[in-house]
């Protein structure tokens, strides 16, 4: 993209990404509340600070190898410099800012610095080590295609109307969108816009769900009238994708921790006209009250997120080793214990959305090695190398005793 010679976009992006590198906030939530802020800003200008935060996050380590020294607060403006200078046919604005940016330099730092696979492909040490170490030589093609920008895709809401019908109401709006053929209710965005404005979305005929996303649901086998428990709810996506499957008969138990994400479980649930979910809190009994009650058992667990770095780019940066020690712990437990909460024939689709074996097949394997009364059905990995969408895995499991 052509640099836009305003300086107070220059200065948007410096801010937002202060707060994102060193004030601890997510990246999507930041980039929302700078052009939030600045509604002054036209259509190009705030393409322009979205794309470039974005960049800058995604590709930090390989500018630093540019810069020669770690980013700091007091080097933003050389790092936004940095990651222009990149690019022979890019002209930075002679601001003072700019004025030590030396380009040649740059590029010869760039040359030496990114012999190392990890700074060319922007990744911490310890990431880029653990990817290799589980995934061998997939991770390479791996770590590439989690730097792609992830696309927009929806999921058409089935109980308000279809595929065909909502993507011709989009067009009338002129937002193009293509059919996923290989994901039952998906339709892809062919240019990013503002999709949240549209009076589709404020009447729930969609919602915003990667393609990856959307195959964990049906991996389930839910039937109308079924009792499905949501064990890792969070803020609902894929409950309300049971429903829609479900065809609003039957019940569904979304439950999570933390009572403000079923807050707007329950917002997006009245908004797609989902009738037969019932949220709970956790609690220190909750899963015990509900031993042998479900039919169908959905276990989002919480996980590394390393199948998702396209789409949460700032996670490379937030996460640590201790903190991938703790969710294999935590996949563990949530595994063994909720386990229970299905009857004698039912099934349960553990999921995650990481790609690393340890947080997938491999705790798949000591459940069912400690759990006799347990079969595993199928599992499968999606990669984004493979399809160009999030990575997730998904294992279906069933009880026989």
């Amino acid at each position: 993209m052509k640099i836009l010679p305003y300086k107070n976009l220059f200065i948007g992006i410096t801010g937002t990404l202060n707060n994102i590198f060193f004030e601890g906030k997510y990246a999507d939530k930041e980039v929302e509340r700078t052009l939030k802020s600045n509604k002054q800003w036209g259509a190009k200008d705030r393409a322009f600070i979205a794309e470039t935060v974005y960049d800058l996050v995604r590709w930090k380590r390989l500018v630093e190898g540019a810069m020669a020294r770690p980013l700091s607060p007091d080097t933003l403006w050389e790092f936004v410099g940095t990651w222009f200078a990149l690019d022979p046919e890019e002209k930075l604005p002679m601001w003072e800012e700019f004025a030590r940016i030396n380009h040649k330099e740059i590029l010869k730092r760039h040359h030496q610095s990114a012999k190392n696979p990890a700074v060319a492909e922007s990744y911490p040490d310890w990431m880029f080590e653990v990817g290799k170490a589980e995934l061998g030589d997939r991770w390479l093609e791996e770590a590439q295609a989690m730097n792609i920008p992830a696309p927009t895709v929806l999921r058409v809401n089935s109980l308000k109307t279809d595929r065909k019908e909502l993507q011709k109401l989009l067009k009338q709006r002129q937002i193009k969108t293509k059919v996923l053929s290989k994901y039952q209710d998906a339709l892809e965005l062919e240019e990013k816009t503002n999709i949240f404005r549209t009076d589709e979305f404020q009447n729930g005929f969609f919602e915003v769900q990667d393609a990856g996303s959307q195959m964990i649901a049906p991996f389930l086998r839910v039937e109308p009238g079924m009792r499905v428990v949501d064990a890792c709810a969070g803020a609902g996506g894929k409950t309300l994708h049971l429903a829609s499957l479900m065809n609003n008969k039957g019940q569904i138990i979304a439950m999570d921790i933390h009572e403000w994400k079923l807050k707007e479980l329950k917002r997006r649930a009245s908004r797609n006209d989902v009738q037969n979910v019932q949220t709970r809190l956790i609690e220190a009994k909750t899963i015990k009250k509900m031993a042998n009650s479900a039919d169908r058992l959905l276990i989002d667990a919480p996980c590394s997120g390393f199948g998702v770095l396209r789409r949460n780019p700032d996670a490379k940066w937030k996460l640590d080793q201790p903190f991938l020690d703790r969710i294999r712990e935590t996949q563990a437990m949530i595994l063994n214990d909720y386990a229970k909460i299905i009857k004698v024939g039912g099934l349960m689709v553990y999921a995650t959305c990481s790609i690393l074996p340890s947080e997938n097949q491999e705790q798949v394997e000591k459940f069912l090695a400690n759990n006799e009364n347990y079969k595993l059905i199928n599992d499968k990995t999606y990669y984004p190398s493979e399809n160009g969408y999030d990575g997730f895995y998904m294992a279906l499991i069933e009880r026989v005793s």
